[in-house]
């Protein structure tokens, strides 16, 4: 029995909600080899962010 194991990456990526039809489209033709595997975006909203070494609060 042989299995093909194929490699696997994990992106996270935070963009304007003004720039993401641009990065899904742009990921979407840079990865698609139409074979399974290809991968999921997944697109979830991010409330804050805090700089760890400021202690700095975006909204």
């Amino acid at each position: 029995m042989t299995v093909d194991m194929l490699p696997k990456i994990l992106l996270e990526i935070v963009v304007r909600d003004s720039e993401e039809n641009l990065l899904i489209s742009t990921i979407i033709e840079s990865a698609r080899t139409g074979k399974i595997g290809d991968g999921k975006i997944f697109v979830i909203p991010v409330e804050k962010s805090i700089r760890i070494r400021t202690g700095e609060i975006e909204i």
